[in-house]
């Protein structure tokens, strides 16, 4: 319980800073990534203490961030349209443009993905960390998901449309790719929390982070 508290607390800290900064005027100063291999979402524990960070693999070599100090930018080479098959129903309705950082890299976009690498087998009970997703403010909503083999959606990890927060569950050396879909061209902006229960002593620890994305057409 005391988690939870503690990362709402940090959530409403850091949408007020949003807020009293005026959104996008926050972005200035920003590293702007918009292509190559990017953990969006790195989990590290070190010294005690659980780290949630940007591993930027577009840059040689690669750098670890915090996500205050990145902007994403979605190119307007990522829009396409929903398509009509209803399990896309959680991107809108079928024909309407969307942009997505798609699962399966593409030089030409950001290649978004989850990393526990840095995070040792049986530090966390079950080799577990929780991903959860708490506010989501921009023009539109956005998921999260996978597809499978046949090119359909295989899991939803996050969709702010159908209300936060959302969870996803990272094992111990784990890394992940999804497709990020944007419903409309603009600035979004997300809190993103880490916890993980110790298995030595069961002590949560937890780290969070303000994401900034922006959508162009």
């Amino acid at each position: 319980m005391r988690t939870s508290i503690r990362v709402l607390v940090m959530a409403g800290v850091m949408t007020g800073a949003l807020i009293a900064a005026g959104g996008p005027a926050q972005a200035s100063g920003q590293v702007v990534i918009s292509q190559g291999h990017v953990d969006v979402v790195g989990v590290a524990y070190e010294d005690g203490e659980l780290n949630l960070h940007i591993h930027d693999g577009s840059v040689e070599p690669g750098v670890e961030r915090e996500p205050h100090e990145v902007k994403f930018q979605v190119l307007p080479e990522a829009e396409t349209t929903v398509p009509a098959n209803p399990a896309y129903g959680f991107l809108g309705n079928a024909g309407d443009p969307v942009w997505i950082l798609p699962q399966v890299e593409n030089p030409d976009l950001l290649w978004a993905g989850f990393g526990a690498e840095e995070i040792e087998p049986g530090v966390f009970q079950n080799d577990a960390v929780q991903v959860r997703f708490w506010i989501s403010a921009g023009p539109g909503d956005v998921a999260v998901y996978t597809e499978d083999a046949f090119g359909l959606p295989s899991e939803v990890l996050v969709d702010t449309g159908d209300g936060l927060p959302d969870t996803v569950t990272l094992t111990a050396g784990d890394h992940l790719h999804a497709n990020w879909a944007f419903e409309e061209p603009g600035h979004y902006w997300i809190v993103v929390s880490a916890s993980g229960r110790l298995a030595g002593t069961g002590e949560t620890v937890v780290d969070a982070g303000l994401y900034h994305f922006q959508v162009l057409s």
